[in-house]
């Protein structure tokens, strides 16, 4: 089956669900994928990842005997247009799953107004929630610590600067790392905040401004194509074999964007790599592989995050857990399980803890450690 046909058979048309109302015979997902904007790189990734999971639901009979559909909405557009979408769609999905920009997630936040559980599975900024979201991803004290430390550890970085888009989750990272840094005996003697979105990233003038610093390395919380735009720029620059750059955002698509990276001084901190090669990430490309053909976008961390989201939707629906009101309880229960029969459907288990640290070789990202 070619990919396009695999997608097909799981997806449905948000318009003509919302026509012929809810279908109490489908477990049916709302999927909030970036498919335009400065994350649109990510999008089709994620949407393989997601029709992999509900495939997978459906051969072994779908949930309770529900075939699992998907509806796709795009999370790549204006905040308050993608709440709106799916605010529509409340009472006709079960759930909502997905990955966007933290300013996207907070606007959907409020206007789903706790009325149906919503996994939002990329890194996230930190701090409560409402009624019914849950977070699969880490927050920037999770994920980025164990990553300073390392690097400031084994290559003595004293002066870091600190560079993101403009908006909710990279603010976070830098307040998160601004404090880190200083407890390692490092400074933060540059941060620079992007527009976001804009007109885009002027590359050149942002690197331009950092060779008039003396900096050991940059933290980066640009995202998508700007963070291709400037990991291009970084490359050519002077800068690029003696200065560090560390991103939380950086997975294999995007650094197949900005053209690979052959300087050894480009490190990323994320859940996954493609190419870490433990057992469950050679399964999880095995299937995909199987499914999808070789030609398919590469499974990056936001995709298996994207993956993992389906079978939690699916897990606490098995569990009778898939309400608003419960979904983050419910789900740290089945997070905590040691018990394989909660995650029965899932092939691959329970989404995985912890994360990498990994360093750009040309096209690829090769794990150093586990954070």
């Amino acid at each position: 089956m070619d990919s396009s046909a695999v997608v097909r058979a799981v997806l449905r048309d948000r318009v003509e669900v919302a026509v012929a109302g809810p279908d109490p015979g489908a477990l049916r997902i709302g999927l909030l994928l970036p498919l335009s904007g400065a994350l649109g790189l990510t999008g089709p990734s994620g949407l393989g990842a997601a029709s992999l999971a509900a495939t997978e639901l459906n051969t072994a009979g779908g949930v309770a005997g529900r075939q699992v559909q998907l509806v796709l909405v795009d999370a790549g557009r204006d905040p308050a247009v993608v709440a709106g979408d799916a605010a529509g769609l409340a009472g006709l999905v079960d759930a909502f799953v997905g990955f966007h920009t933290s300013d996207v997630h907070r606007s959907l936040e409020v206007a789903l107004g706790g009325r149906v559980p919503y996994v939002f599975t990329p890194p996230h900024e930190g701090g409560s929630r409402r009624p019914g979201v849950v977070l699969l991803g880490d927050s920037p004290a999770r994920q980025l610590a164990p990553a300073l430390r390392w690097l400031v550890a084994r290559r003595r970085l004293r002066r870091w600067a600190l560079v993101g888009s403009d908006y909710i989750w990279p603010r976070a990272v830098h307040r998160v790392a601004t404090g880190i840094v200083h407890a390692l005996g490092a400074e933060v003697v540059s941060e620079r905040l992007v527009p976001f979105p804009g007109p885009g990233t002027d590359a050149d003038e942002i690197v331009g401004a950092l060779t008039r610093v003396r900096v050991d390395a940059i933290l980066l919380s640009l995202v998508g194509r700007d963070l291709a735009k400037f990991n291009r720029a970084f490359a050519a620059s002077p800068l690029a074999s003696r200065v560090v750059r560390l991103s939380g955002s950086l997975e294999e698509n995007g650094l197949l964007a900005a053209g690979g990276d052959d300087t050894g001084e480009l490190y990323a901190a994320m859940r996954s790599f493609a190419g870490q090669g433990d057992e469950r990430r050679i399964a999880l490309a095995e299937r995909h592989r199987a499914l999808f053909g070789g030609r398919a976008p590469v499974l990056d961390a936001y995709a298996e995050g994207c993956y993992d989201g389906v079978h939690l939707v699916a897990a606490l629906a098995a569990s009778g857990g898939l309400h608003a009101a419960g979904a983050q309880i419910a789900t740290a229960g089945l997070l905590a399980t040691t018990d394989r029969g909660a995650w029965s459907a899932a092939p691959l288990g329970p989404p995985r803890a912890g994360g990498f640290l990994a360093r750009a070789d040309g096209l690829d990202l090769t794990v150093i450690t586990q954070l």
